[in-house]
C-alpha cells in the first residue's frame, strides 16, 4: 500500500495563489501517473491571513506546517498591506515559518536551460550551461539577531539597529548542507563573507575552514567575499558550483543569480530543516 503524504499549500497574496493552482495540477497529475497518495490542506498566510485572523502567520498555521510532510509556499506581501506596521507585515510569515520549524537552509538553484539561454540580459556564451546551487542561512544572521529596533535617540533623532551574530554551530549545520550538495555535484564549495571587515564574518570563515579540513578533505574550498561575489557572478558565473553564505548576503546573491537565468519567479527554491 502507498504512504500518503500530508502536504499543507500556503498560496499566500499577490501571484501566490495562482502559482498555486498550477502546482496542484502537478500534484494531481502525479497522483494520477505515479501512484503517490497525498492529503492535501489549504491555509491563510500573508496579507491573506492579516485580512481573515489579524496576523501574518497564526499558530494554528504552524501546528498545520508541524504535522505536514512538507509545505508549499506561495508569495506574501503586496500594495495592499505597505501601511502594516513592521511586525505584523505579510513577510512575517516565511520568516516565522523558518524559525519556528527550524528551517536553517535555502536551497536556490539558478540553471540555464539552452532553450531560455536568451531570456538572460547577460551574453548567451556567458551564461549557457550555467548550474549553480546557492546555499543560504535562513534562521541567523542580521534577520534575527539580536539587539535589534528602532530607538530614539536624547536629541530626538532616532537610530536603527540589528545585529548580525552566528554561532559555529549555526555555521557548521549549513556549511555541511553545501558540503554535501557538493559532493554530489562537481565538488566545489564556495564560502561568501566579508571576514576583512566583520568579526562574524571571519568566525564564518575560520569555521568553514575547520569543517572542510576535518570532514570533507575530498571537496575543494575556497573563500570569496560578499561584493566580489556578486562581481563574478556577473562576470563568470560558470567558475561557481555551490555557494554557501549567510542570511543577508544569500538573500542577495541568490536573487542576482536567479537574474541570470532570465526570470526570478520562475526558479524554485526550498528551505529545510534537520539535525543541527
Amino acid at each position: 500500500m502507498a504512504r500518503s503524504y500530508n502536504l499543507l499549500l500556503l498560496p499566500g497574496d499577490g501571484i501566490g495563489p495562482e502559482v498555486m493552482r498550477e502546482a496542484r495540477r502537478v500534484i494531481d497529475w502525479v497522483t494520477r501517473r505515479r501512484g503517490l497518495e497525498f492529503e492535501i490542506e489549504e491555509d491563510l498566510v500573508g496579507g491573506a491571513s492579516i485580512n481573515a485572523r489579524g496576523t501574518p502567520l497564526a499558530q494554528s498555521t504552524v501546528a498545520m506546517a508541524r504535522a505536514a510532510d512538507a509545505v508549499l509556499f506561495g508569495a506574501v506581501g503586496g500594495p495592499a498591506w505597505d501601511g502594516m506596521g513592521f511586525d505584523n507585515r505579510p513577510e512575517i510569515a516565511i520568516l516565522g515559518l523558518r524559525k519556528e520549524l527550524g528551517l536553517f537552509a535555502n536551497l536556490r538553484p539558478a540553471v540555464v536551460y539552452d532553450p531560455l539561454v536568451a531570456a538572460s540580459s547577460l551574453k548567451p556564451e556567458i551564461v549557457r550551461g550555467l548550474n549553480i546551487m546557492i546555499v543560504r542561512e535562513s534562521t541567523g544572521g542580521i534577520y534575527f539577531g539580536e539587539p535589534r529596533g528602532i530607538e530614539v535617540l536624547p536629541d530626538g533623532t532616532r537610530r536603527g539597529v540589528n545585529t548580525e551574530v552566528y554561532t559555529t554551530m549555526e555555521i557548521e549545520r549549513v556549511g555541511r548542507v553545501a558540503f554535501d550538495l557538493a559532493r554530489k555535484r562537481a565538488g566545489r564549495v564556495t564560502s561568501v563573507e566579508k571576514a576583512n571587515v566583520m568579526e562574524s564574518g571571519l568566525l564564518w570563515r575560520e569555521t568553514m575552514i575547520g569543517l572542510g579540513a576535518r570532514e570533507y578533505p575530498d571537496v575543494a574550498l575556497n573563500h570569496v567575499l560578499a561584493d566580489n561575489c556578486a562581481m563574478q557572478l556577473v562576470r563568470t558565473p560558470g567558475q561557481f558550483d555551490v555557494i554557501v553564505t549567510s542570511n543577508l548576503f544569500g538573500d542577495i546573491l541568490s536573487d542576482l543569480a536567479a537574474m541570470l537565468t532570465g526570470s526570478l519567479g520562475m526558479l524554485p527554491s526550498a528551505t529545510l530543516g534537520g539535525a543541527s
